[in-house]
């Protein structure tokens, strides 16, 4: 993946200089030359770096939820049941997606891009968003069929009738669609499409590595090993690819960061274990596979709303250890978590992981076909035009 090149503003200016590089991440290899003292802190061969990006969004997404999130709960007070409420849902998600969309257009400005650049371009966008769907559905739906075959999940009766089957589905599928724009359009657009343009192995490495030390110290349980998995899973392929200077590396060994990173953020759950954090990190990595084979996020949006609302409402599990009000089926583990799921629901059951490589072998299959789009074609295309 070769980075946009921007021409610079002049060359007798320094501080317009200094403007070019922040904005434009290929400046380095437009003739501008290697960062020396602090400034190498902030500025590589390619401009403003990465790092920097990442942390400044991060910062921007996490200030603009706080407050986004303090208004709408003001105007809507969420309630204090157990079960996590549709109404509820759609308000916090709605919060987030608003929050994400602000910073992504925040940093799009400042690095001279559109959103639609952070993997959102690229070729049949609605079909790969629908494909998307059907995959998510299809392979959460034969994870369930196992265990109820198996004898893992039990269904009661159905929990909804009437015009409620319709409410509460089409709520929730609001709920998911934002939980898929939000997760898959942090992790999977801008943190991906940013870190692959400006990543090594060792700063990889650096990342994950200190992802696992923060765990190691600070917490307990919750699935941890989940993410100790992941890291130690990616470590070789990355060093191979490290070693070969190969050209897809930097995609690849972000993949490896932002999955890992994706296994983390679930830890905070209640009710996970081990295996549900590393089936999060592993359907993570299929996602930025997606982003590989597709040239966009789309169908990772599309499948991971899709198999949350599977779960979540059709067949009334729980989801990453929670359960919602207003599911269609109802539906308990049975036996041991290590095959039901237990408290984690279906993904934390061990029979999820062959599901999900199965889900990467059909992504790989119907969407790759040999040709490897790239990330940023769609970007290419709109500058060359």
């Amino acid at each position: 993946m070769e980075p946009e090149i921007q021409p610079r503003l002049t060359d007798d200016d320094p501080a317009e200089d200094t403007i070019s590089r922040v904005a434009a991440p290929g400046a380095g290899k437009s003739g501008v030359p290697t960062p020396r003292g602090i400034e190498w802190v902030f500025f590589g061969e390619d401009g403003f770096r990465v790092g920097w990006r990442i942390a400044a969004f991060a910062l921007l997404l996490k200030m603009l939820f706080k407050v986004i999130g303090f208004i709408l709960g003001t105007l809507h007070p969420t309630g204090g049941s157990g079960e996590v409420s549709a109404w509820d849902s759609l308000i916090s998600e709605f919060a987030a997606f608003v929050s994400v969309v602000v910073a992504a257009a925040v940093m799009a400005k400042i690095e001279e891009r559109r959103i639609l650049d952070y993997n959102l371009r690229g070729a049949s966008r609605l079909a790969h968003f629908g494909a998307g769907l059907a995959a998510g559905f299809v392979a959460l739906s034969t994870l369930v069929g196992v265990l109820a075959w198996g004898g893992w999940l039990r269904f009661g009766a159905v929990s909804l009738t009437g015009t409620a089957i319709i409410q509460y589905g089409a709520v929730w599928g609001c709920v998911f669609i934002l939980v898929g724009l939000v997760e898959e359009g942090t992790m999977r657009c801008y943190v991906q499409y940013t870190l692959a343009r400006g990543i090594n192995f060792w700063w990889a490495l650096a990342a994950v590595g200190g992802i696992c030390i923060y765990l190691a110290v600070r917490t307990r349980g919750n699935g941890v090993w989940g993410v100790y998995a992941c890291a130690l899973l990616g470590l070789i392929p990355c060093l191979v690819l490290h070693l070969k200077r190969a050209e897809s590396a930097g995609f690849w060994q972000a993949a490896w960061a932002t999955s890992t990173f994706f296994g983390f953020g679930h830890t905070s759950n209640g009710g996970e274990n081990w295996v549900g954090i590393f089936a999060a990190a592993l359907i993570g990595f299929v996602f930025c596979a997606s982003v590989k084979v597709t040239g966009s996020a789309w169908w990772a949006i599309g499948c991971h709303a899709a198999w949350d609302w599977g779960e979540t409402f059709f067949y009334g599990t729980a989801d990453s250890g929670f359960t919602a009000q207003g599911h269609y089926l109802a539906s308990t583990p049975v036996g041991a978590a290590l095959w039901s799921g237990g408290t984690d629901g279906p993904e934390g059951s061990v029979l999820v992981i062959p599901i999900v490589l199965l889900l990467m072998a059909a992504v790989a299959l119907l969407h790759g076909r040999g040709k490897s789009a790239t990330v940023n074609a769609g970007a290419a295309a709109t500058q060359a035009g």
